[in-house]
């Protein structure tokens, strides 16, 4: 309880100085006359919302701004009171008064930015512009006291004597190397220089993403013909017919295509119209890069600029170096190795896929090279002629809520859980689903968001975010996960129907889920997803395995209209070509990977033009023309906006452990609820109280092995 009072005393001193009339005994809701009668700020009053969840139905744009600097206010209090504590430096006056310290802070920022990705309007996107500095220096104020960083270097120092457990161990080890890898052994000189670098960065990164949805957002592509649609699924149709409307376009029969991934893809996949491919594919491929006013080649040229030289401050060779120090890779030489491993074969097997695609070509009559813009449309050609399989024609069957309730299904089958969905609950969007988790003993485990749908005010991707950590400090509390996804709306004439890849997602996200909903540890630091990132994606991914699974397929694979299950032949068909195209998939997302770690093995401090510099890198590596990067430099958003940087290979590293992990389960049986209580004990709940290796090993019972990943991907 000790730690409540600190919080009290310090919310009190932040609300007086915000000009609320607050008290003690008020905030405990004993003196509500003291209580200003003009518009609290709901993200600092009491929530009296089912769970806990944030009031989203009180919250107004403009609270967000003024709570954040309530919040980081409070927290320099919190932090003031361990520093003037006389009392000598222990693990708990110490280390677990810092690691709680920040709750007022953390409960308004985590919806603030989970609400800036999903449904940002202007006083958001402004709000994040303007705070983003503020945040990085509250930070930089806590990790650069050199009166905290004392206390906690004293009790670091006697932890041999402490008789700690092996989380208290953790949470005290990852306290102290968090702020020697923040600057807290730095001169004077060089801490001051790396506040400046840190501020700059917050607010390039904050740029970056803003340019990049403006840009995304800006781009239309109107089609007058029915024609040029070609096979496109008549539920995208649709979409487009409506986005056409809804962008206020005054035509009989018209359709319009953006640059979200729901929109733009299919089109390449389907429609015959080769120069109106070109047109959308330059317009998707170009983002960030057409010298206007969202152009991030700048941005990207300093950031990498001033992640040098903060390598270099902190006495690393480069920005890879210094961010893989604290992954399970370790070094870039490490990431290289596994690279080289993969990238060879994956090379020649786009190169086949690219001869059959040319001789496609040829077949339609036209003479001309393969280009990237007619990549998916000849795939598609390819894969129904060698397979009898029209990737597109699953739709029907992969209608959005039935996806979910898969995925539903199959958690708890393995794991005994169950779900509840809530009418009640506030949300920041009328799209959204909330459910109830509850544990296999009928307990409360958690509460899930899920916002499923594409809109203007959404970021590309897809994503999970925690508003609220698991904890166990002075009583559990439970955690709330959001997944947020690109799928394409429903429309009047159809549900929202996914393509297999986009079932896939759905699949991999809630895998992230179930990583923040299991979390059972002590520290919220430690909790769920707070991994290095190079395992953190090792949940999420073993998950897509099961998506694809025949006994998964027939358990929510059903027919929207008819409720047909989905037919074995269908399925066959989906096993037979699962490895089909997965040269190009692995090329196009490896070529972003060496591009990611060309920018951060960077020595120099020297300007590098952007687009120069990347088609250096992929010349380097052979990368062949018709394929570009998943992910090119202006808009790479995981690696300059979204704290991917150095480790966008994770992915693929992650790969090799849930490759090699799903075995445990195939060994046994797909849903064998002993290999998941394994699982969920030795990896879900322990979030990152020890190192992501310890608890694979602990799992599985050896170290993963490349061999499943290459089988898998078809590249052995």
């Amino acid at each position: 309880m000790k730690y409540q009072k600190l919080v009290l005393v310090s919310m009190c001193l932040v609300l007086a100085a915000c000009g609320e009339a607050v008290t003690p005994e008020s905030a405990d809701g004993a003196d509500e006359s003291a209580v200003s009668m003009e518009r609290a700020n709901p993200l600092l009053a009491d929530w009296h919302t089912p769970f806990g969840v944030p009031p989203f139905d009180l919250i107004e744009s403009t609270d967000y701004l003024p709570a954040l600097r309530a919040g980081m206010q409070q927290q320099m209090a919190e932090v003031d009171a361990i520093v003037a504590n006389p009392e000598q430096p222990t693990f708990a006056n110490t280390i677990v008064a810092l690691d709680v310290s920040g709750g007022t802070l953390g409960s308004i920022s985590r919806p603030f930015f989970a609400v800036n990705g999903a449904h940002a309007d202007d006083v958001i996107r402004e709000t994040a512009k303007t705070v983003a500095p503020e945040l990085a220096a509250h930070r930089d104020n806590i990790s650069l006291n050199g009166g905290l960083f004392e206390r906690v270097d004293a009790v670091f120092r006697q932890r041999e004597k402490l008789a700690l457990n092996g989380e208290d161990l953790r949470l005290l080890e990852e306290t102290h190397k968090r702020f020697v890898r923040a600057g807290a052994n730095l001169e004077l000189t060089a801490q001051t220089r790396l506040r400046e670098i840190n501020s700059e960065l917050a607010t390039l990164s904050q740029q970056f993403q803003e340019n990049l949805l403006n840009e995304t957002n800006e781009f239309e592509f109107l089609v007058t013909d029915r024609a040029d649609l070609g096979d496109l699924p008549g539920s995208l149709v649709s979409l487009a017919a409506e986005e056409a409307k809804r962008r206020g376009h005054d035509c009989d029969e018209c359709w319009l295509f953006t640059l979200q991934r729901p929109s733009i893809n299919p089109f390449l996949q389907y429609s015959p119209n080769r120069e109106m491919r070109r047109k959308l594919f330059d317009g998707y491929a170009m983002r960030g890069d057409n010298d206007n006013e969202n152009d991030n080649k700048e941005i990207v040229q300093r950031t990498v600029q001033l992640r040098t030289e903060r390598a270099a401050l902190m006495g690393y060779e480069t920005h890879a170096h210094f961010v893989l120090s604290n992954n399970m890779a370790e070094t870039p030489a490490n990431v290289y190795g596994l690279l080289n491993q993969i990238w060879t074969p994956a090379l020649r097997v786009s190169k086949e896929e690219r001869e059959a695609l040319q001789a496609m070509m040829h077949e339609d009559g036209i003479d001309d090279a393969l280009r990237g813009w007619d990549w998916r449309y000849y795939t598609e050609k390819v894969r129904k002629a060698k397979y009898d399989f029209d990737e597109d024609a699953l739709r029907p069957y992969f209608e959005v809520n039935a996806v979910r309730d898969g995925v539903f299904a199959v958690s708890t089958e393995l794991f005994g859980i169950t779900f509840r969905q809530l009418e009640d609950v506030p949300t920041w969007h009328p799209d959204q689903q909330v459910f109830e988790i509850l544990d296999a003993d009928g307990s409360h485990l958690a509460i899930l968001y899920m916002d499923f749908f594409a809109r203007e005010t959404k970021r590309g991707g897809a994503w999970k975010n925690a508003l609220r950590l698991q904890s166990n400090v002075d009583g559990f509390v439970t955690p709330i996960i959001t997944n947020n996804f690109n799928f394409p709306a429903p429309t009047e004439v159809s549900p929202s129907l996914l393509s297999l890849g986009e079932a896939e997602t759905l699949f991999h996200e809630f895998g992230h889920a179930l990583h923040g909903m299991f979390s059972d540890v002590t520290y919220q630091s430690l909790a769920g997803t707070q991994t290095p990132r190079d395992f953190v994606e090792f949940p999420s991914q073993i998950m897509e395995n099961w998506m694809r699974e025949p006994e998964v397929l027939q358990m929510f694979a059903k027919h929207y209209q008819t409720g047909e299950e989905i037919p074995q032949g269908t399925i066959d068909k989906i096993g037979a070509s699962a490895k089909f195209n997965q040269g190009f998939a692995t090329v196009e997302y490896m070529a972003a990977v060496y591009l990611d770690m060309a920018y951060h093995t960077l020595d120099s401090t020297e300007a590098v033009e952007p687009r120069a510099f990347e088609s250096s890198a992929m010349t380097d590596i052979g990368l062949i023309e018709e394929i570009i990067p998943r992910y090119r430099s202006g808009y790479f958003s995981h690696i300059f906006s979204g704290g991917y940087s150095a480790g966008y290979y994770s992915y693929i590293w992650s790969e090799v452990l849930d490759a090699d992990g799903f075995q445990a389960f195939k060994e046994t049986s797909l849903l064998d609820k002993d290999t998941a209580a394994r699982y969920r004990k030795e990896v879900l709940s322990k979030g990152g109280t020890a190192p992501g290796m310890e608890l694979y090993v602990n799992f599985r019972g050896r170290e993963p092995e490349i061999g499943p990943l290459l089988e898998k991907r078809g590249l052995n």
